[in-house]
C-alpha cells in the first residue's frame, strides 16, 4: 500500500507544478527590420521561461490583422497579448473584452508613471485611464523622407525643406528618367502621404482641427483642396507599378536606386539598417516639410482577458520585459524607432533617431506633437476609414480636389 500511494503521489506532481508563462502574440511585424525587431522580445521572453506562441498576420500595415483579431474575440479566444494602438485600445475595453486588466499590477510595481510622457500613457490606459491594459514599445515618427543619397547628389538635388521644393526635385528627376517617389499605393500608404502634406500645406492647428477634433468645416474647406491638389501632385510622381505594392518593397526601390524618395514612417530606417546602410553614407533622413509637426505613432500590445495562471503569468512578463530599459534600447535600434521609456540613453543610436528624438522635444514645446490617424492614433476605425477610403479613391481616381475635401467631409459626418 505504501508503495502505491508513493507511486500516485510521483504520478500527481506534474499535475501541481505551475506551467511556463505562456503569451500567444498577435502582431503584423513581418518584414526583415520588423522581425529582426520583434526577435528582440521573443528571445527575452524565452530567456525568463516563457512560451511564446507566434502569431503574425502580414498586410495592411495591420489592417488584416485587426480582421483576424476580431474574430478571434467573436469566437472568444483571443490571444494574450495583440499589437494594437491609440483609441482602439478603449474601444476594446468597452467591449468588456480587456478587464481585469492584468498588466496594471506590473505598471504600478515599475513605476510606469514616471517612466512614460503623460501623453504615451494616457494612450496605454483603460477603465476611464485608472488602469493600464496596454504597453508600449517605442515611438515612431510618420513624417519622413527617406532618399538615396548617390542619386541626390548626382543631381544635384538636397534634401527638401518645403513642398515647393520637392516638386522642383521631383520635376527634375522626372525628366531625367527617374522615378520622384517610390510608393505603395494600399490605402494605409496613402493616408500616410496624406496626414504628412496635411501638417505641412495646413499646418499644426489645420492638422488637429481635422485630424483630430473632426472639425467638419475645416474638413471641407479651402485649406484641404489645397492638400489634396498636393495629393495629385505626388501621384504623378510614382510609377505604373505603385498600386498594391508593399511598403518595404517601395523602400528596397529607394535603397536600390530605383528611385529617389519615399515618404513613409522610421520603421522604414529597419529596412535600411537590416541592409547594412547607414544614414549620410547611404542614404538620406528628414522630416517632411512643416512648422515643428511631428506626426507620432505608439507601437503598443494590448492585453486581453484571458483565463490560466500560465497565460496571466506570460502576460505579466511580457509586459515587463517590453518596458525594461535594455529591450526599449535594442528594440528600437532594430526597428527605426526612439523608445517610449524617457530614461533610455540615445547615445547608440544614428542621426536619424537623435534628430527624431530632438524633434518630438521641440514639438512638444510648440504645439506640434500630434497624433497620427493614419496610424490609429488620432481617431477610432471608423472616422479613420471614412477619411483613409476618400484618400485613397481621390489618389487612385481624377477625383478633383474640390469634390475629395466635401466627400470627406461628408464621409466623416456620416461616421460619427
Amino acid at each position: 500500500m505504501k508503495k502505491i500511494l508513493i507511486a500516485i503521489y510521483i504520478f500527481l506532481i506534474p499535475n501541481f507544478v505551475s506551467a511556463a508563462p505562456t503569451a500567444e502574440v498577435l502582431h503584423w511585424w513581418t518584414s526583415g527590420g520588423e522581425a529582426k525587431a520583434l526577435q528582440v522580445l521573443k528571445d527575452d521572453f524565452a530567456k525568463q521561461g516563457g512560451v511564446w506562441k507566434d502569431m503574425p498576420v502580414a498586410g495592411g500595415g495591420g489592417d488584416a490583422a485587426m480582421q483576424t483579431l476580431k474574430a478571434r474575440i467573436v469566437a472568444n479566444d483571443a490571444p494574450a497579448a495583440a499589437q494594437i494602438k491609440g483609441p482602439t485600445i478603449q474601444e476594446y475595453d468597452e467591449e468588456g473584452v480587456v478587464a481585469p486588466y492584468n498588466v496594471n499590477e506590473v505598471a504600478k510595481a515599475e513605476g510606469w508613471d514616471k517612466l512614460l510622457s503623460s501623453q504615451v500613457a494616457n494612450h496605454m490606459k483603460c477603465d476611464d485611464g485608472k488602469a493600464y491594459c496596454a504597453a508600449p514599445v517605442n515611438i515612431h515618427r510618420i513624417d519622413w523622407f527617406w532618399a538615396n543619397k548617390k542619386v541626390l547628389d548626382s543631381n544635384g538635388i538636397k534634401m527638401p525643406t518645403s513642398w515647393a521644393e520637392f516638386n522642383a526635385a521631383a520635376d527634375k528627376l522626372k525628366a531625367k528618367g527617374i522615378i520622384p517617389l517610390a510608393h505603395g499605393s494600399q490605402p494605409w500608404q496613402d493616408a500616410t502621404v496624406f496626414e504628412a502634406v496635411a501638417l505641412g500645406v495646413g499646418g499644426n492647428d489645420f492638422y488637429k482641427k481635422a485630424f483630430v477634433d473632426l472639425d467638419l468645416a475645416t474638413l471641407g474647406g479651402p485649406t484641404m483642396v489645397k492638400v489634396f491638389d498636393q495629393m495629385r501632385k505626388l501621384k504623378s510622381y510614382t510609377d505604373e507599378g505603385s498600386p498594391g505594392r508593399d511598403w518595404n518593397v517601395a523602400t528596397g526601390m529607394v535603397m536600390q536606386g530605383k528611385a529617389a524618395f519615399q515618404l513613409m514612417g522610421d520603421w522604414a530606417k529597419g529596412e535600411f539598417a537590416a541592409a547594412g546602410l547607414e544614414p549620410n553614407k547611404d542614404y538620406y533622413c528628414s522630416p517632411t516639410p512643416s512648422n515643428n509637426g511631428y506626426l507620432y505613432n505608439v507601437d503598443s500590445f494590448i492585453f486581453y482577458k484571458n483565463a490560466g495562471k500560465d497565460k496571466v503569468d506570460g502576460q505579466k512578463l511580457l509586459a515587463s520585459l517590453m518596458m525594461g530599459k535594455n529591450f526599449q534600447k535594442v528594440f528600437n535600434i532594430y526597428k527605426g524607432s526612439i523608445p517610449a521609456r524617457l530614461d533610455v540613453s540615445m547615445d547608440d543610436f544614428d542621426v536619424c533617431a537623435k534628430k527624431s528624438n530632438s524633434d518630438l522635444k521641440t514639438a512638444g514645446s510648440k504645439g506640434g506633437l500630434l497624433p497620427s490617424f493614419a496610424h490609429g492614433m488620432a481617431l477610432r476605425l471608423a472616422q479613420k476609414g471614412a477619411i483613409q477610403d476618400v484618400v485613397t479613391e481621390h489618389f487612385n481616381s481624377d477625383m478633383s480636389s474640390q469634390d475629395a475635401a466635401k466627400k470627406v467631409a461628408a464621409a466623416v459626418k456620416a461616421s460619427l
